[in-house]
């Protein structure tokens, strides 16, 4: 088996994914920026290959976007450890948060507002990361 070819596979999917939840994909440090530049509040997926992305994050990241009510003007998402430059420059957005895969960043006006993190992920099920989710964009809405 060519293991890159499998990766490629997974990597592809989780990509799909993403996109089918209506996150507009972010591949380099400009189109970070300039999804930075937008007014308004911006929900970034961090997206991963690991289990707790594909399983939770993703899965919720689609639920929020389709949600009824207030909700961010923006949808978009960087892929650690496969758009690194993309993915390096909205970390720099993160001030004050470590870096973390798969986690959720709310943003307004390119501020950070808040964060999902791993260890606010990995542990809980996707309906409780949308609880989380919906919790923060009330407050910030």
């Amino acid at each position: 088996m060519d293991f890159q070819m499998y990766f490629e596979d997974v990597v592809q999917t989780a990509r799909k994914e993403a996109a089918a939840a209506g996150f507009e994909e972010l591949t380099t440090a400009e189109s970070v920026d300039d999804a930075m530049k937008r007014e308004g509040l911006t929900l970034v997926l961090v997206n991963s290959v690991c289990g707790c992305a594909g399983g939770i994050a993703r899965p919720a990241a689609a639920y929020v976007n389709r949600m009824e009510g207030v909700k961010p003007d923006h949808f978009v998402t960087v892929f650690a450890g496969q758009d690194r430059e993309a993915t390096d420059r909205a970390r720099e957005y993160f001030e004050g948060y470590p870096p973390s895969s798969p986690s959720f960043a709310l943003m307004q006006d390119g501020n950070i507002l808040s964060m999902v993190e791993r260890f606010d992920i990995e542990s809980f099920t996707a309906e409780e990361v949308v609880e989380k989710l919906e919790s923060l964009i009330e407050i910030y809405a």
